[in-house]
């Protein structure tokens, strides 16, 4: 029998495809084909013999065609192709860099989501230059199904070994039950955060967090692992409040309007009217629940003034921030969800209108003919955070402003 793993063609970069086939006899053949054989050939053949080395596997045939994959990614496919082959607890593990080991805050600004399909490495390598909030290995629906199981394996190894410049490390897992296996792929390997797609019910997020801490209790690690279910279905957004607080370390509530219009059977436009009931919604039962609300993507990669709009409107209604499927949608989003110049000047005020209430004694706070009251004062405070998180407004303004 033999096993595949991997992509190759004209098109393909940064990407290889193995072939393999274990035999009882003959030793190792291997075959190299690789655009980048004469700078790298022998790099690539030790690699190759210490994989299978590490496997006990003496005799097999290997054909690896290269299109200048690195070797996170030739590892990946090779113990892909391997572990279709036979049964084996072993993981063959790139080395993991310090920075992939950090953990992310609960209530860390998520204003943009870069989704990345989980079997094409070519757009994982670079994507932390963009400098998205998040990173998303995706294993839903960007990967086919005949590919999910060797796509899982190139997930874990980016999760170690690329560099993602602080994005929060973020994998969008399959649906539930099914997905509770690529759980035990990725928890281990310094994951931040888990988005649950196509959540209907809290008993789904009961499920992964029961995986999580079973992960866990087999692989040591300790590192939290913050929980984001997507709603995108009519009974989703019925269920969202129960959702959203079905367990302390969901923090944050998405929605996926792709799925849900055609779950209602609407179709999906720029105004987004046929989605405004379930967007309040997920808004309404993050807010309730003390998590972040986070909008869907917007299709439309090549119209920045609708996307523009589009994030405004989300804005207003309450979104903490949305998803994006190409780099170009982050600087828009970033823009636009950050705080402009009149709410931070409006901000500043307030805080600083409260603050020298205090400091007289006084129990009413007002600015010009209008009373402050706390929650005025908290959302002031959190543009405050914003503008300084973005480096719109200097760390050291309030001294400033009252020198």
């Amino acid at each position: 029998m033999i096993a595949t793993a991997g992509n190759k063609g004209k098109d393909v970069r940064s990407d290889c495809q193995v072939s393999l086939e274990i035999r009882q006899e003959g030793g190792r053949e291997l075959v190299l084909e690789s655009k980048v054989e004469r700078l790298y050939g022998r790099q690539i053949r030790a690699q190759i013999h210490a994989i299978l080395d590490f496997f006990d596997l003496e005799h097999v045939s290997l054909h690896l065609d290269d299109s200048g994959a690195v070797p996170l990614v030739i590892a990946a496919r090779i113990e892909a192709a391997i572990r279709k082959l036979i049964k084996t607890d072993k993981e063959f593990l790139p080395e993991q860099l310090p920075q992939n080991m950090q953990v992310t805050l609960r209530d860390r600004h998520r204003f943009s989501r870069l989704y990345l399909p989980g079997n094409s490495p070519k757009l994982m390598l670079n994507a932390g230059i963009h400098y998205p909030d998040g990173i998303i290995l995706d294993l839903e629906d960007s990967v086919a199904p005949d590919r999910k199981f060797e796509a899982a394996f190139l997930v874990r190894n980016a999760l170690r070994a690329i560099d993602f410049y602080g994005a929060e490390r973020m994998v969008r897992i399959n649906q539930v039950p099914a997905g509770l296996n690529d759980i035990e792929f990725v928890a281990p390997h310094g994951l931040n955060l888990i988005l649950v797609p196509k959540v209907e019910e809290a008993g789904q997020i009961h499920q992964v967090n029961e995986k999580i801490e079973a992960v866990r209790k087999e692989k040591g690690f300790k590192q939290p692992i913050w929980l984001m279910p997507i709603i995108e279905s009519a009974l989703g957004v019925v269920n969202a409040y129960a959702i959203a607080s079905a367990a302390p370390n969901v923090v944050a509530l998405a929605v996926g309007l792709e799925d849900y219009t055609a779950d209602i059977g609407a179709r999906r436009t720029n105004e987004a009217w046929e989605s405004f009931y379930a967007r309040s919604s997920v808004v309404n039962a993050a807010r309730a629940a003390g998590i972040q609300p986070i909008d869907s993507v917007f299709s439309d990669v090549d119209d920045m003034e609708a996307l523009a709009n589009n994030v405004k409107i989300s804005k207003s209604l309450g979104f903490d921030g949305m998803g994006c499927i190409h780099p170009r949608q982050i600087a828009v989003i970033h823009e636009n969800f950050a705080p402009n110049p009149a709410e931070i000047d409006k901000a500043k005020k307030i805080v600083l209108a409260f603050e020298d209430a205090g400091k007289k004694g006084l129990g009413v706070v007002s600015l010009g003919s209008k009373m402050i009251d706390p929650p005025v004062v908290k959302r002031a405070l959190k543009t405050i955070q914003l503008a300084v998180g973005r480096g719109l407004l200097d760390h050291d303004w309030m001294v400033n402003e009252q020198q």
